[in-house]
C-alpha cells in the first residue's frame, strides 16, 4: 500500500508543478480539471504524510523509552508512544477510505427532484420545508443552488421541485439523501391535535453531460405549450414552456421555469439526461447481485430512510441508527452529522467487502 501512497505523492507533486505553468491557464476546461485531480490527490497525500509523521514519531519514541536512562525521560517517552498509538488507527482507517476507488460521479453537480407523496396538503408543506433544508445546507458548503422548476399549491407547499446544485463533491456527500422521507406532527389544520404521518421522496441525480448520455433526436419527441400559473403577460400567450418525451424509455420532463423556450428546452435536457443515466447504472446494478446488496439501504426510493419527529424534535437515519435530538437545526441546513456518518458507513460496507474479496 505504501508503494502505491509514494506513487501518488509523487504525481501530485508533478501536478503541482504543471499547474503553476502559465501554459495551463489558457484551457480553463482542462485547468478546472487539473485542479479538481489536484484536490483529489491532495486530500490523499495530506493524509499519507500524516500518517508517515505518526509512524516516524512512534518508532522514535519507542527508541527513546527503551534508550532512556531516567525514569522521568522513559516516564515522557512511554506517554507520547501511548498517544500516538491512540491516534494512529483512526488515521490509517481514514487513509484507507481515501484509497478507496472513488465513483466517477463524486465529483459531479447533482439534481434534486422532491415530490410530495402521502399525507396531502401536509406532504406539500413538508417537501418545500426540506427544499429549503437543502438549501441551507448547500448555502453552508459554499455550493450554488438553482430552483430549476416547482409546482406550487395554494397552501404554501410543492406539490414537486427540481433544483441544480452545482460545487465541489456534491454528489459524493448527497448520494445518501436519495429515499422517502417521514414527518410526524400536528399540521395546523388539526383541531384535535393529533399527530400526522406524512412523506415526500428526494432523488438526488448526478449531472449527466452530453458525452455521458447520447440522446439520438429521432428518439426523442418535444413538445412546446403556453405555461400556466403565475408569471405575468407571458402566461397562456406564448409557447414558451417545454416537454421532451424519450420515446424508448418513456421518460417525459416538462418546464415552464424560463420564459425562454430555449432556456426551458436547456434545462428539461438537463433532467434527462440525468434521469436516463439513472436508468442505465440501475440496469448495471440489477445484473450484479453483489452491488445488489450493497446497494440495500443507500437511497432505494421505495424505502424509509429517515424519520423527523417534531413533537420530540428529534430525527432519526433507520439505515444507520442515528438518532439526533436538534430537528430544529436540521431543518436549518446542519445536516452534516447524517452526511458523515452515512459516508463513513458505507465506505466502511466497502472496505469490508474488499477485505473479503482479497
Amino acid at each position: 500500500m505504501f508503494e502505491k501512497l509514494a506513487q501518488i505523492e509523487k504525481s501530485y507533486e508533478e501536478l503541482t508543478e504543471q499547474i503553476s505553468q502559465p501554459e495551463f491557464m489558457s484551457d480553463m476546461s482542462a485547468y478546472a480539471k487539473l485542479m479538481k485531480q489536484h484536490r483529489s490527490l491532495g486530500e490523499i497525500v495530506e493524509k499519507y504524510r500524516e500518517v508517515k509523521k505518526l509512524q516516524e514519531g512512534l518508532a522514535g519514541a519507542k527508541e527513546l523509552a527503551e534508550m532512556a536512562d531516567d525514569d522521568e525521560m522513559k516516564e515522557m517517552a512511554l506517554a507520547e508512544v501511548a498517544e500516538i498509538e491512540a491516534k494512529l488507527p483512526d488515521a490509517e482507517e481514514a487513509l484507507k477510505f481515501l484509497l478507496l476507488p472513488k465513483d466517477p460521479n463524486d465529483e459531479k453537480n447533482v439534481i434534486l427532484e422532491i415530490r410530495a407523496g402521502t399525507g396531502g396538503d401536509e406532504a406539500t408543506l413538508f417537501a418545500a420545508e426540506i427544499l429549503r433544508m437543502y438549501a441551507r445546507y448547500a448555502e453552508r458548503q459554499g455550493w450554488k443552488m438553482e430552483i430549476m422548476d416547482a409546482a406550487d399549491t395554494g397552501v404554501g407547499g410543492i406539490k414537486e421541485a427540481f433544483a441544480m446544485i452545482e460545487g465541489d463533491n456534491v454528489y459524493s456527500k448527497m448520494r445518501y439523501e436519495s429515499g422517502v422521507h417521514r414527518v410526524q406532527r400536528v399540521p395546523q389544520t388539526e383541531t384535535q391535535g393529533r399527530i400526522h404521518t406524512s412523506a415526500i421522496t428526494v432523488a438526488v441525480l448526478p449531472e449527466a453531460e452530453e458525452v455521458d448520455v447520447k440522446i439520438d433526436p429521432k428518439d426523442l419527441r418535444v413538445d412546446y405549450f403556453c405555461s400556466s400559473g403565475p408569471g405575468g403577460q407571458s402566461v397562456n400567450t406564448t409557447y414558451s414552456a417545454v416537454r421532451l418525451t424519450h420515446l424508448p424509455t418513456n421518460v417525459v420532463v416538462s418546464m415552464q421555469d424560463e420564459k425562454s423556450q430555449i432556456k426551458n428546452k436547456e434545462k428539461a435536457m438537463r433532467i434527462l439526461r440525468a434521469r436516463l443515466q439513472e436508468i442505465e447504472e440501475q440496469k448495471q446494478h440489477d445484473a450484479l447481485s453483489a452491488e445488489r446488496k450493497s446497494m440495500v439501504g443507500s437511497g432505494d426510493r421505495s424505502e424509509k430512510i429517515r424519520t423527523y419527529n417534531f413533537k420530540e424534535n428529534r430525527v432519526t437515519d433507520h439505515r444507520i441508527g442515528l438518532t439526533v435530538h436538534q430537528l430544529d437545526l436540521v431543518m436549518e441546513g446542519q445536516i452534516d452529522e447524517f452526511v458523515e456518518a452515512l459516508r463513513t458507513h458505507y465506505q466502511t460496507e466497502k472496505l469490508k467487502a474488499e477485505a473479503v474479496a482479497a
